[in-house]
């Protein structure tokens, strides 16, 4: 797998080889060195199904395809790079907080609402955030974006985590989520993100919390 390494908080250099590929978030590379190239992909690996639902979902945020020999550096925005491996598990995260990942993942699309029933639905519509969302499949690396950073939270059956879902950047596991109020439906109405609702996630695993309500 290509070996990342964290320059700082903000910046991330990856290795790059022959069967080391990867897929980076369109204008997110800084600085390369060798013989490296970037070619626009609509597929980011998923094949033509995939494409189509991410269409379907909006999750449109354009990838590069990496390939060839050396290093490139990332980063986007001055925002906070977290690295995340994964060992045959996987990773949801909504597609705008990817800044790279291996091409040896698999990449899907699911929909919230098929693990939150109308709470999935009322999260994308309330809190602003997508009714789709994006997975990461397989052993291997990935890089997320976030403003200040990120905290790993574990979820146990005994100890479910809550959320703000505007703060919400991606979890790992077998994780269920749906929306919870404190309020009414009808006090939600022209509400952003705060403690009038939370995201519940509950089972086994980790979620990654960034150190802020902004959206990327």
């Amino acid at each position: 797998m290509p070996g990342y390494e964290s320059i700082n908080s903000k910046m991330l250099q990856v290795a790059i080889a022959p069967g080391r590929e990867i897929y980076s978030r369109r204008g997110a590379m800084l600085a390369y060195s060798g013989r490296v190239a970037f070619a626009p992909s609509a597929t980011a690996g998923q094949g033509i199904g995939g494409t189509l639902g991410r269409a379907v979902a909006g999750e449109r945020t354009v990838m590069m395809h990496v390939t060839g020999q050396g290093t490139a550096m990332f980063g986007h925005a001055g925002l906070h790079v977290q690295v995340v491996e994964l060992a045959g598990d996987m990773l949801v995260v909504e597609a705008d907080r990817l800044l790279v990942h291996d091409a040896s993942l698999q990449v899907g699309t699911m929909f919230m609402g098929e693990q939150g029933g109308i709470g999935g639905v009322v999260r994308g519509a309330v809190s602003g955030q997508g009714l789709f969302t994006t997975t990461l499949t397989g052993h291997g690396s990935c890089a997320l974006l976030s403003h200040g950073g990120v905290m790993e939270m574990p979820i146990t059956p005994q100890r479910p985590v809550h959320v703000d879902p505007q703060a919400y950047v991606a979890h790992r596991g077998q994780v269920q989520n749906k929306l919870t109020t404190a309020v009414g439906l009808r006090d939600l109405i022209g509400r952003g993100s705060g403690e009038g609702f939370q995201l519940e996630l509950s089972g086994s695993g980790v979620v990654y919390v960034q150190a802020s309500e902004r959206k990327i």
